[in-house]
């Protein structure tokens, strides 16, 4: 799931319409995805999934009400087709948050058509990275700054909150720091991953994913693994030549399932990532401590 992609957008082209539709009915209602102008008060936000959404409730608190447009964890942000719920919910946003960097092209299409006069925070932008992987939530760092600039962004749309922001803020900055320091001391190690999502994280973790370049250019592109590129990475496993393998556990398939069972044949731990938040996590900081805590684990580390 690279900036390479084909993202599949077809109902996108219907937004306009559905708009207008909308428009007609009456706008938007109180539920929970809906993010219009209400009597409660809180700054209305709208983010791509719940990953950002939690980073953004984490700053906010009890003063802001946030949306999510992918919430479910097995909805895939590449080819999510947007629903009328989700112009609406845009459309009465006092701020927006996405990955960007072609990771949820979805909601760049969906702000062109209905969030013009939202803040934008676009993650892959704030981030300033030049590598190509966009999986930047998995970048501790990034994920600092877009807080920071979240932070900034509802003080300005609440004034009057603004030093509850800031502390939540520099509460969650000094949370996500020492879980960088946890992740400094995980390496070094060899793993193979059957999708580069943790790419930053094990980077930072002094971690070295020696998967086939071409296993990973294939699994990226959705098309099929070349043989040889198969077999080089089931040998890795099988003869014991990588610490653990790393399982992108939303997007499994016929090849990634077998490298998992060779994982287990051969005795190497398996460490399941995902690309949204799953059931049972109570926001950003829990689910990244819980994989870290995983990946330390599976490599022996303390």
């Amino acid at each position: 799931m690279t900036l390479r992609h084909l993202r599949t957008g077809a109902a996108i082209a219907c937004l306009a319409v559905a708009a207008l539709a909308l428009t007609a009915c009456g706008g938007s209602s109180a539920q929970s995805g809906d993010s219009g102008s209400g009597d409660s008060g809180k700054v209305k936000v709208v983010a791509s999934t719940n990953v950002w959404g939690s980073v953004v409730q984490a700053v906010g608190g009890d003063a802001v009400d946030v949306h999510s447009v992918i919430a479910d964890p097995s909805a895939d942000p590449h080819s999510y087709e947007s629903k009328p719920t989700d112009i609406a919910a845009v459309g009465g946003a006092k701020l927006v948050v996405f990955n960007g960097g072609g990771y949820d092209d979805f909601f760049t299409k969906l702000l062109s058509e209905n969030g013009k006069d939202a803040k934008q925070i676009e993650a892959y932008a704030v981030s300033g990275q030049s590598d190509e992987n966009e999986h930047v939530w998995y970048d501790l760092p990034t994920v600092r700054k877009v807080a920071d600039k979240i932070a900034e962004e509802l003080s300005a749309a609440a004034p009057a909150k603004k030093d509850t922001f800031t502390a939540n803020a520099k509460d969650f900055d000094a949370k996500l720091d020492a879980l960088q320091t946890k992740v400094a001391k995980i390496g070094p190690a060899k793993v193979v991953v059957t999708e580069p999502v943790p790419h930053y994280l094990l980077k930072a973790a002094g971690v070295e994913d020696v998967t086939p370049a071409d296993f990973t250019e294939a699994i990226e592109n959705e098309t099929d693994v070349p043989v040889a590129a198969l077999s080089a990475t089931t040998d890795l496993i099988t003869n014991k030549q990588v610490d653990a393998l790393v399982n992108n556990v939303q997007t499994e398939n016929s090849v990634t399932k077998q490298l998992v069972d060779k994982a287990g044949a051969a005795g190497i731990p398996v460490v399941g990532v995902t690309e949204t938040l799953p059931e049972g996590v109570s926001g950003y900081l829990d689910w990244m401590t819980k994989q870290v805590d995983a990946l330390s684990g599976a490599l022996g580390k303390k």
